[in-house]
């Protein structure tokens, strides 16, 4: 629906004024990363205008998804688009491959409207955990990536990057002048960075803060956030009080020494979960991503590389479908929950005025939810397996130790994981019935900072149900045709 030119003219001033006002603070654009690793996804439409409306500019996908792209048509947001880890040996043996996908998921687009600015070419492949299964594709994926972009006329407006995971460079000494790329992917690395810097591309960063109080528990607290550190490290005449700055001069400190100084860095993820573990709560999140909203927006930069921070904050939204084998957090980094609720407040030092705004539109299904029936037994020996299956099949990374449910009793717990199950199924009257355990109740359990969810109306869900009933379709089939057989046997 188009609006009228008056409100258009008074839109694109109020636009205006409001990047001007972010530009003289002198930060880089800000923008989100937006994945959709979940069950159940707000509608593309409803997320790019939830992005507006609080004041993103930028947005970093992972994949170029079809319904994801047309809705950031005309959107006015910078898009870096996606190529999943898994293609990169396709993207790396076939010339031919690199220009088909850049001819359907950037120049198409690009045509149409959405303002594409970089093709991210894998995510994190040099991760240590992956045992070196993409070291031997990732450049010749970059550099036909590349190729592909200057033969479709995109190489002026259309930059390759490769997002990598901040464990491609380090420090022995722990200070930022003595970091350097890690030294069984150093070749690789400077082959990389130099690619990059030919054709004015940006290396990618992610850095988590989170990650390192995660993995050691003797990691200063205060060193991951922003207000100063008890014990900084102090490297010649500067003084590092927080992670992100040294970790981040690491880098540059590595590209200084491999004679690129001068490359554009982004970070393009840095953020902190809600959930999931004794450290992942909203107020150690909105402590730390205001911190480091507050730290750019202040347009400073880092003591090696002074300035405006170009940044992507992980993530939008929560995503129930990510592995969680790097920890349960990992479904939980979104400052928005699945439906589009802001977990906290978070000045981004945009439009928004220090209030996130929700989704809006988003539609619910019934308030109703699942619950262990109160007449069943503690002791009942069926409860185990039916709380394995839920849990197995849905999300209860929300249980646990010092998590958003870790107060609910056993009774709380297991109603917990039953009711997930069945939102994520749709509330589908099966998918509450736990071998008659369960009962469906009108009465919302949520206590606290625990939130009993009720699933949202979207396509997928949609999908899912015709899914289930194509299944059951087909099973009452075969069983007809199984009678039919023995009736003529």
């Amino acid at each position: 629906m188009g609006s009228g030119s008056g409100h258009g003219a008074a839109a694109v001033a109020v636009a205006l004024v409001s990047w001007l006002c972010f530009a003289s603070a002198g930060v880089g654009a800000i923008g989100a990363n937006w994945g959709t690793q979940t069950s159940h996804p707000l509608p593309p439409d409803t997320v790019v205008r939830m992005l507006k409306d609080n004041g993103f500019q930028k947005v970093k996908l992972f994949d170029a998804e079809e319904g994801t792209m047309n809705a950031l048509k005309k959107s006015g947001l910078e898009v870096m688009v996606g190529i999943p880890n898994d293609m990169l040996l396709t993207m790396a043996n076939s010339m031919k491959s690199a220009e088909k996908w850049v001819d359907t998921n950037v120049s198409s687009y690009f045509n149409d409207g959405v303002n594409i600015r970089y093709v991210a070419v894998g995510n994190e492949p040099f991760l240590e955990t992956y045992n070196g299964s993409f070291l031997q594709t990732t450049y010749p994926a970059i550099r036909n990536i590349q190729s592909a972009l200057i033969k479709a006329g995109l190489g002026n407006q259309v930059k390759v990057t490769c997002p990598l995971n901040a464990d491609v460079y380090a420090s022995p000494t722990t200070k930022p002048s003595d970091g350097d790329f890690r030294t069984d992917i150093h070749d690789l690395m400077i082959a990389i960075v130099k690619l990059l810097s030919d054709n004015g591309g940006a290396f990618t960063v992610n850095i988590y803060p989170f990650i390192s109080l995660y993995i050691d528990p003797n990691f200063p607290v205060d060193y991951a956030f922003f207000e100063g550190a008890s014990s900084p490290i102090v490297d010649g005449s500067i003084t590092y009080t927080n992670m992100f700055d040294a970790n981040h001069d690491t880098l540059i400190w590595a590209l200084k020494k491999n004679g690129f100084g001068n490359l554009p860095v982004i970070v393009g993820e840095i953020g902190w979960p809600t959930d999931g573990d004794r450290n992942a709560n909203a107020q150690m999140a909105q402590r730390f991503n205001q911190g480091f909203m507050t730290h750019i927006t202040s347009g400073r930069g880092t003591p090696m590389r002074p300035g405006p921070v170009d940044a992507y904050l992980f993530s939008l939204i929560d995503e129930d479908e990510k592995s969680i084998q790097p920890g349960n957090f990992e479904r939980h980094w979104g400052i928005f929950t699945y439906d589009g609720l802001p977990k906290y407040q978070l000045n981004l030092g945009t439009a928004n005025s220090g209030s996130l705004v929700r989704a809006k539109g988003v539609k619910y299904l019934e308030k109703k939810w699942c619950v262990l029936k109160p007449s069943v037994s503690l002791n009942d020996p069926k409860l185990a397996d039916n709380v394995g299956y839920a849990c197995s099949m849905a999300d209860c990374t929300s249980l646990g130790y010092k998590t958003s449910c870790g107060m609910l009793d056993v009774r709380g717990n297991i109603s917990y994981a039953f009711n997930n199950y069945y939102q994520k199924n749709d509330q589908d009257d099966v998918a509450c019935g736990f071998q008659n355990l369960a009962t469906t109740t009108g009465q919302d359990p949520s206590t606290g900072t625990c939130r009993f969810g009720i699933m949202i109306e979207v396509d997928s869900a949609f999908s899912l149900r015709l899914q289930r009933l194509g299944s059951n379709f087909l099973l009452m089939l075969l069983l007809v045709l199984l009678q039919l057989c023995l009736s003529f046997s």
